[in-house]
């Protein structure tokens, strides 16, 4: 059974966690110089949801709401939160279909707040915490699943250049980056000793597939990264850029698979489920409409991608769970994901294994 939270509204926050305090006046009078139709007073409370980039809720005089994401404190690993990168790539995509939140301002001056941050349009809708939906009917989880395959199929049929992104990332090559910089990741925030972890570092380097397709990549494009309208099984947003870039689309594909894959507690759990029945297409399904939307054949190399996608997954936990013990993390939960790298690790092996078979 699903422990997970099954949905949540994006009004859901708490108060200001204590090792996320900055100074709200300061940011209040940077809101006035650069945020048009700004009123004080500011009021800022903090959304739980996200693991890496701390995000709040802020809520001016005339009682209109906005969203703050800014860099976590403390010493960060390279490359990391990159807010810039964000708000470079929302704000070029407000010219698309591709449902985002509008960007109104990036600050990278450290010493307003303490961290650079960027300031986006606040959007009232719903966050789906557990893929399984229980709290939803057949008819619409196949709405809400078919709106999360439109949604990254819109994103990556964008033409990247044509929207002024043709610098935000290298065109090709972003498997073999992604391997370098994921292994790098876990090494820097390592914090025990993982035998499958090793396997698939020394793996995943010898069998990457044909690494020149390139469109504009999410990099963390799961079904809690959406925002859905409050009544309506349709995407408002796509959210936490963080980790975008210029890239490979299936690597985004089989990132979003994962849950037929890997079941969670805090994320829910739809492996082995009768799919036809409860509503909620079959892996195999969800890969062939993608296909369909973005104009693709059959895939190869599959199970590389997923194989990936979970390395990837188990290295950010890991940083997650590292910036916990640290005392730097968004959410004390972080410190509950100890064993979680370890599990994704040891499953993403196992494909391996039996894909060698």
């Amino acid at each position: 059974m699903s422990k997970a939270t099954p949905v949540t509204s994006t009004f859901d926050a708490v108060p200001v966690l204590a090792a996320h305090r900055f100074d709200e006046a300061a940011l209040g009078r940077y809101m006035e110089r650069h945020v048009e139709g700004y009123r004080p007073p500011l009021q800022v409370s903090q959304f739980q949801g996200g693991m890496s980039n701390p995000t709040f809720l802020l809520t001016d005089g005339a009682g209109k709401r906005y969203v703050l994401r800014k860099k976590p404190p403390g010493k960060l690993l390279p490359s990391a939160h990159a807010v810039d990168r964000e708000f470079k790539v929302t704000s070029a995509l407000n010219r698309t279909d591709v449902p985002v939140a509008r960007a109104y301002a990036l600050c990278e001056d450290e010493s307003v707040i303490g961290q650079a941050f960027y300031i986006m349009e606040f959007l009232e809708g719903r966050v789906f915490r557990d893929v399984a939906l229980p709290n939803s009917p057949p008819a619409e989880r196949r709405a809400i699943y078919d709106a999360m395959n439109d949604a990254l199929a819109k994103l990556h049929n964008v033409d990247y250049a044509a929207v002024g992104l043709g610098d935000y990332g290298r065109v090709g090559g972003y498997i073999a980056r992604q391997v370098k910089r994921w292994s790098q990741q876990y090494e820097a925030s390592k914090t025990d000793d993982l035998p499958a972890m090793d396997k698939l570092m020394a793996w995943l380097p010898e069998n990457i597939p044909d690494d020149s397709l390139t469109t504009i990549a999410h990099g963390d494009f799961r079904l809690e990264n959406l925002i859905f309208h409050p009544a309506e099984p349709r995407v408002l947003a796509v959210v936490d850029w963080e980790l975008g870039t210029l890239g490979n689309p299936l690597s985004d594909l089989a990132y979003n698979c994962l849950p037929y894959h890997f079941g969670d507690p805090r994320w829910g759990d739809i492996i082995g489920l009768d799919y036809d029945a409860v509503g909620i297409p079959s892996e195999e399904a969800y890969v062939a409409t993608y296909c369909k939307r973005t104009g693709r054949g059959a895939i190869d190399d599959w199970t590389f991608y997923l194989v990936l996608s979970m390395f990837r997954f188990a290295a950010i936990i890991q940083g997650v769970y590292y910036r916990g013990v640290q005392g730097n993390a968004p959410t004390p939960e972080a410190l509950n994901r100890k064993d979680k790298p370890r599990q994704l690790a040891d499953i993403a092996w196992g494909l391996v294994e039996r894909a060698g078979r």
